[in-house]
Order: C-alpha cells, then sequence, then structure tokens
C-alpha cells in the first residue's frame, strides 16, 4: 500500500538523519582529505557557503567543498567556468565537493532526495507552477539529476522538480539514489557546454506572452 504524503516525508526525514550522520562519519577521513588538498590547491577558505533557497523558499546556508579559484574581475568579466579550477572539475565529477552538505540534511534544511537548491535570485523568475518545487526540503540529488542533470534545459529540469513533489515516495526516492550512483559512475550531464554548471536561469515564458525579468 502506498504511505500517504505525509507519512512519507516522516519516513524520509527519518531516513535523512540516520543516512547523512552515518555517510558523514564514514566519509569523515576523506572529507578531511579533500580539505587539505583545497587549502593547498585553492587556499582557504576550504568550504563554500551561499544562501539557497530551502523549503517554502526560506534561505538556508549550502556547504560545499569550495571548487573555483578567486579571479581579480577588474580587468573584464570573468565566468564561473573561467574561475573552475582542474581541482575543482575532479572534486565535481566525482561529487565529492557535496559531502559537506550532509551536514545541510542532518540539520533538516535539505533531505537526501528532492529539487536542488538553487540560487536566490532564481526565486522572482519562477513561475507559479515552477515555484511549487519548494513544497518539499532541496535535495542532494534529485529527478533532474538523475534525468540529464545540468545537459537539460531549465523548463524540463524545473518540470521534473515539479513532477517530483507531486508523486515523491520512498519508492522513487530509493530508485533515485541507485540512478544517482550510476550517474556518478558515468560522470555524464556535469556540466552544460561552456558553463560551469549550467546558463544562468532568466526566467520562461509567462501567461499571455510575458517574459520573467531577467537576472
Amino acid at each position: 500500500m502506498r504511505l500517504s504524503i505525509r507519512t512519507t516525508d516522516v519516513v524520509q526525514r527519518a531516513i535523512d538523519i540516520v543516512l547523512a550522520g552515518s555517510v558523514l562519519v564514514a566519509t569523515a577521513p576523506v572529507m578531511a582529505g579533500v580539505a587539505v588538498v583545497v587549502a593547498a590547491g585553492l587556499g582557504r577558505p576550504v568550504l563554500f557557503r551561499q544562501q539557497r533557497p530551502g523549503l517554502h523558499g526560506r534561505p538556508f546556508t549550502l556547504v560545499k567543498f569550495r571548487t573555483m579559484r578567486d579571479v581579480d574581475e577588474s580587468r573584464g568579466r570573468v565566468t564561473d567556468a573561467d574561475r573552475l579550477t582542474g581541482l575543482g572539475r575532479a572534486l565535481r565529477a566525482t561529487s565529492l565537493d557535496e559531502l559537506p552538505t550532509m551536514w545541510n540534511v542532518l540539520r533538516g534544511e535539505m533531505s537526501l532526495v528532492g529539487p536542488r537548491p538553487l540560487l536566490m535570485q532564481y526565486l522572482d523568475l519562477y513561475t507559479a507552477e515552477q515555484a511549487r518545487r519548494h513544497l518539499v526540503r532541496p535535495g542532494v540529488t534529485g529527478l533532474a539529476q538523475v534525468s540529464g542533470r545540468n545537459l537539460l534545459n531549465w523548463e524540463d529540469r524545473l518540470a521534473l522538480d515539479v513532477w517530483y513533489v507531486d508523486h515523491r515516495s520512498l519508492a522513487l526516492n530509493a530508485r533515485i539514489c541507485v540512478r544517482t550512483v550510476l550517474v556518478l559512475m558515468r560522470r555524464v550531464g556535469i556540466a552544460a557546454p561552456g558553463s560551469a554548471t549550467m546558463p544562468l536561469f532568466t526566467g520562461s515564458p509567462r501567461p499571455g506572452g510575458q517574459e520573467a525579468n531577467s537576472v
């Protein structure tokens, strides 16, 4: 029998606590090693912190390992792709940069599975339908991440996020976790061409032909 959405969310939260705590303990030596490598290759700070929208759009501080170098932008515009280092690409390809994010899961700011937390500046650009992605906690992995990852266009990616919100279940979460492992092994969809991850979201067409405001 399929569990209700409310029961699914409660059970998933318990799973999040157990698995995130276990991962943090099991990977502590790995994280210590990554921290040393990042400090040597990129300097301090070792951790990247940024405000992201969480459940109901409330901001929280996302924590990851740093993958980009500081660049003097006085000589012109510098993109994230320019700032991303070889070390950073390796960390992203293996998702080792995401390990500290388990703290966000343990704190209840994120879930293991859910729509990825994007940028705060996107909140005013979503359509009412797209904004429904914030009805659940953001995830370390999600349906969009195993369905093309950063090779998807924005409309397809956000549509998958909303579909997940409406159809989430423990069984679906388990399938997404298994598919995540396969995606990581294949190292596909890490970045869109010419981007560190994806191009900036500038909004989708609105009813009546009106466009969302650009970032």
